[in-house]
Parts: C-alpha cells; sequence; structure tokens
C-alpha cells in the first residue's frame, strides 16, 4: 500500500477476509475502511468483540436481495446507535453485486467519508497516528533483528555458561551482552 501510495495511485483497496487482529490493524492503516456483511451475518456480539463496530466508517449489507437483509439492517444500525462518542455515523449501504445494485451508492459513501475527513481534520489526525505506530513497529523490529545478533558466537556462549553455572544472574548477563554490542555498534560510526 505504502508503494502503490508512493507512485500516485488514488485510492488504494486493500480487501482482506474474516474479522481478526490483522484487520483490524490494516483498518487502523486506512483512511476509510468499508465492511462488508451478508444477509444472516452472525453474532453481532462476536463483530462487536472483533472491534468491526469501532473500525467501520461504512458498512456495506451485499447480497441486499437475500432474506435477512433488512433484519441484518436492523442489527447494525442498533449496534451503532449504541456506539457513543462518534464523531462519524458510518452509513450502511445496500448492494447487490452481482447485478451493480448499490455500487455507486457505495462510492458515494466513501467519497462523503473521505470529504468527512478533510473538513475535519480527521484524516490528518488519522495518517499521523498510522506512520507513528508504523515507525514504532519498524524500529522495534529492527531492534529485535539486531539483538539476535548478540544471541549468538563466543560471547554469548560464555554468557550462557556463566549463567547455567549460577556465576551470573540472566538480567546482568543479558545487559553486559547488550551493552558491548552497542559499543561495538557506535565505534562502527566513529
Amino acid at each position: 500500500a505504502r508503494v502503490l501510495d508512493a507512485v500516485g495511485f488514488d485510492p488504494v483497496v486493500i480487501e482482506t477476509l474474516g474479522v481478526g487482529q490483522v484487520e483490524v490493524e490494516i483498518a487502523g492503516a486506512a483512511d476509510t475502511t468499508v465492511v462488508v456483511v451478508n444477509p444472516g451475518w452472525g453474532d453481532a456480539v462476536q463483530a462487536a468483540k472483533a472491534g468491526l463496530m469501532e473500525v467501520a466508517d461504512v458498512f456495506v449489507i451485499n447480497k441486499a436481495d437475500r432474506p435477512g437483509a433488512g433484519e441484518t439492517r436492523r442489527d447494525l444500525s442498533a449496534s451503532l446507535e449504541m456506539a457513543s462518542g462518534r464523531d462519524w455515523k458510518p452509513p450502511i449501504v445496500d448492494t447487490v453485486a452481482t447485478d451493480g445494485t448499490g455500487v455507486a451508492a457505495l462510492v458515494d459513501a466513501v467519497e462523503e467519508h473521505r470529504s468527512w475527513l478533510e473538513a475535519t481534520g480527521e484524516g490528518t489526525r488519522r495518517r499521523e497516528a498510522s506512520l507513528t505506530a508504523e515507525l514504532a513497529a519498524v524500529v522495534g523490529a529492527e531492534v529485535a533483528r539486531r539483538a539476535e545478533v548478540l544471541t549468538v558466537g563466543p560471547e554469548f556462549e560464555a554468557a550462557r555458561r556463566s549463567v547455567l553455572d549460577g556465576s551470573v544472574d540472566p538480567w546482568t548477563a543479558a545487559a553486559s551482552l547488550v551493552d558491548r554490542g552497542l559499543g561495538r555498534l557506535l565505534d562502527r560510526r566513529d
């Protein structure tokens, strides 16, 4: 998504399946999150636990021509009414993908959300939060990658033996390994 955005694609659409933690994390990086459900979509409590009610900016009831679409709309509406503290109220759009019904309304809802993001400054706030979280994750991954180097070789083996024979506790041994590793990194930069 970052590469597609950098070369000028707008919008970039990311499709995920399911409602697990990864999907919720992706929603945190997206400007607009569209959640698609079908009639008889299942337990609304499960959806709430998965974070869908909080992350969705637009709800789509696909296969809206099938039995249960009205009940699904009522369930979503009721869940949205109970949600408080949101400045944006996610619209619910009915679609039938097989014949294109509702697609124009979906595009309109996404565009309305994008306009709201710009007008309120929420889009800037979301992007800043997303980039801050991404930077922190990259720093953590880089530190972990560099720390792996400290868990091999003769210095680590000597520290391991000291911990095993009880002459040094694991925290002191680890601190010594990290200090020596950081010292080598700093020496290379001088």
